[in-house]
């Protein structure tokens, strides 16, 4: 039963959320990459031409889950009006986490 519940914690998945609200031009992509090389995930955080930042990242899914968090809280630069976030299984993105 231990092992089944430390399976699923150490589960690797892929996070892709959609931030809106004004998250271009005030450090929000770069205030992302550094939440998630601290907790360790790969990915990377892009501007949308509509104004959006897709953030799309993996790892182990409690760490995703804290980035989702920490996405949605207040401490993010600019003004975060909303997040959309769809999970997937995880691709092996590479080592590191980009800013496009």
């Amino acid at each position: 039963m231990d092992d089944a519940m430390d399976a699923g914690a150490g589960e690797t998945v892929r996070l892709t959320a959609w931030a809106r609200g004004r998250v271009q031009g005030v450090g929000f992509r770069w205030w992302v990459r550094a939440r998630a090389l601290e907790l360790g995930l790969a990915g990377s955080a892009t501007n949308l031409s509509d104004g959006r930042v897709e953030v799309v990242a993996e790892g182990p899914r409690a760490a995703c889950e804290r980035l989702l968090e920490l996405l949605r809280g207040s401490g993010t630069p600019g003004r975060v009006s909303g997040v959309t976030e769809r999970w997937s299984q995880a691709r092996g993105e590479s080592a590191g986490f980009v800013e496009r």
